[in-house]
């Protein structure tokens, strides 16, 4: 789907904001700290719920606003527009609506706009711990699966629970005979539907990747994946598997409070040409898979409804060399990975690649809070 019109009420830096967005690239442009993130964060917060920075809601209102809400109005090709607000007011929380109706959960947001983001964070999900790689799986599938997002949500809950009895027990305190057993097999369950979820669909993103790094140009390499429960045994990353691993691990996990096993603790591992990229890789590598991982992201929502998603990308650009921006900035020209928008200090690397003149593209200038449309990239103010 595409976003048409986004609305923001005391969210950061931003008092009252409208934004009439174009079908393809939206281009955000002006100074460090003028609010360009803010918007693109709005958006995110539409799409996931939540923050994508990692902020708290409390941080992102406005200082002296009661309340910030984002609404956004967004069509497709075949279906009826949508249209989304989040509202938060302090110690009282956040509310969802859709079409003007409340959600029952700020979960049942999740994945009505399915949404890829790219940021300089970009670089840890290949250089840094199993839980960058995690969050790539949980993040994709919660989207597109909202059967994931219940059973991802309820094995934490069931998580939290069984690790706070492992402490009790820790300290030597009793526990209610079966108490244990009725926690492992909980977790046995829905652990063990949540990774034959992300099995299937690391099966389709591995050919996604190899396609990926196709659009990119990308010489050299063969990017390869590998799902590596935290058992240490794929036999036991089943139903069966886990219930086996459960108990197989129990006393230990008793002995240090908490549970070893499932798939909050399973790794992802990036390979390139069978070398685990983590270690191995040079810097440009690693910008090189972590970009193309986000473009496999795009093609795979894109496959799964027939519709891409909304593309967020925040400051990416700086460590792209000239010929890799003008790939990227092509893809997201031609619309196939879907709307974009794109922040960026400067406007000079996108003039005469991304055609602004025509009305599938816009580019706004955006300073202390207010966002203006402009004719041209180089008709926005010089960046200090």
């Amino acid at each position: 789907m595409r976003l048409r019109h986004l609305s923001l009420s005391s969210f950061r830096a931003h008092t009252r904001t409208e934004v009439e967005a174009a079908p393809r690239v939206n281009l955000l442009v002006g100074p460090n700290g003028a609010g360009k993130t803010n918007v693109i964060e709005a958006i995110g917060y539409l799409c996931l719920g939540k923050s994508f920075l990692g902020a708290s809601d409390a941080t992102v209102l406005q200082r002296g606003g009661p309340h910030f809400t984002v609404e956004g109005t967004f069509e497709g090709e075949d279906r009826p527009d949508v249209r989304l607000r989040l509202a938060f007011v302090p110690r009282e929380g956040k509310r969802g609506f859709s079409n003007g109706s409340s959600l029952d959960r700020l979960a049942d947001l999740v994945g009505r706009v399915p949404v890829v983001i790219l940021s300089p964070n970009d670089r840890d999900l290949t250089a840094g711990g199993p839980s960058e790689r995690r969050r790539l799986l949980d993040t994709t599938l919660s989207q597109a699966f909202p059967v994931y997002l219940d059973d991802l949500l309820k094995y934490r809950r069931a998580l939290k629970q069984k690790n706070a009895l492992l402490q009790q027990l820790r300290k030597g305190r009793a526990l209610t005979p079966g108490t244990m057993e009725a926690w492992d097999e909980e977790l046995a369950m829905l652990g063990g539907r949540v990774v034959e979820r992300r099995r299937i669909f690391l099966d389709r993103f591995a050919d996604l990747l190899l396609e990926a790094y196709d659009l990119l140009g990308t010489p050299g390499g063969t990017p390869t994946l590998e799902y590596q429960p935290s058992s240490g045994s794929d036999s036991e990353s089943d139903v069966d598997g886990m219930r086996r691993s459960l108990v197989r691990t129990r006393s230990r996990s008793g002995d240090l409070g908490r549970t070893l096993v499932g798939p909050h603790l399973d790794e992802v591992l990036f390979q390139l040409d069978g070398f685990d990229l983590r270690p191995y890789a040079s810097q440009g590598q690693h910008r090189t898979f972590a970009l193309a991982v986000r473009v496999a992201q795009a093609l795979y929502f894109r496959e799964r409804s027939d519709e891409p998603p909304l593309l967020l990308l925040d400051d990416v650009f700086g460590p792209l060399d000239p010929d890799r921006t003008r790939v990227v900035l092509g893809l997201l020209a031609s619309g196939e990975l879907g709307q974009s928008f794109v922040t960026a200090a400067r406007a000079e690397p996108f003039e005469g690649v991304v055609p602004f003149e025509d009305d599938a593209h816009a580019v706004f200038h955006v300073e202390r809070g207010g966002v203006t449309r402009l004719n041209s990239p180089l008709s926005a103010p010089l960046s200090s």
